[in-house]
């Protein structure tokens, strides 16, 4: 029954988080509500975010739908991001996490009611150096806890000039680096459940893939 749950709220979060962020409001709170100290919780979700978020990124470079060259540029920033933030929570103590994610996962639903930026239908685009700095920011949140991460990233390219799959698949690459780096500190701290993560990166994998072939079929007026 435990395993059924997990591939359900993994996939439920993977297939919204995909298409339009905010996946971390389904998973975070369920994997809480199951028992799992919060460490455990994020570390966990970090491992399996790797998998999924460069799954998808994967296809959508086979498609065209951004330059490896463009997204390259982003690794610094979500490595050292992701880095920075994983290292920042793991140095704080449980109950700390606990209220602090009780605050950040308020602020990461308010976020879901700013109306989205509209797409551009710009195919050649290329990402401002001025969005750098914020690209750091969400990193160092993403490395500490998550939800809504996907969301602030598609604001900030949408709100750059990318199209709407441009906006998917460079957040998707920026998640796979900061997720990695992320992981590699919670994995340093011993706080990964196993028996947890692997099934929920089963369910993300399933929840992306099929989010991606809706993502191709949505239209910019459905946005």
């Amino acid at each position: 029954m435990t395993i059924i749950l997990l591939l359900a709220i993994s996939f439920a979060a993977s297939f919204v988080g995909t298409l339009a962020g905010s996946g971390g409001l389904i998973g975070m709170p369920s994997l809480l509500l199951i028992g799992l100290p919060i460490h455990q919780v994020i570390g966990s979700v970090k491992f399996s975010n790797m998998f999924s978020s460069f799954s998808s990124f994967y296809i959508l470079l086979k498609k065209k739908q951004l330059k490896l060259k463009d997204a390259l540029q982003l690794i610094p920033f979500a490595l050292f991001g992701g880095l920075c933030g994983g290292l920042l929570a793991n140095s704080f103590s449980e109950k700390a996490m606990n209220l602090l994610a009780i605050c950040l996962l308020t602020v990461a639903l308010i976020m879901n009611f700013i109306k989205k930026p509209q797409p551009s239908d710009e195919s050649d685009w290329h990402l401002p150096k001025k969005v750098y700095p914020s690209l750091f920011g969400i990193s160092v949140y993403d490395g500490m806890f998550g939800p809504g991460q996907a969301t602030m990233l598609m604001y900030t390219f949408l709100r750059n000039g990318a199209t709407y799959l441009q906006s998917l698949a460079f957040t998707r690459f920026q998640t796979f680096i900061s997720c990695t780096a992320a992981f590699i500190t919670y994995f340093m701290a011993g706080n990964i459940a196993w028996g947890i993560a692997i099934y929920y990166t089963i369910g993300s994998l399933i929840g992306s893939q099929l989010a991606l072939r809706v993502a191709q079929k949505i239209s910019t007026g459905q946005l």
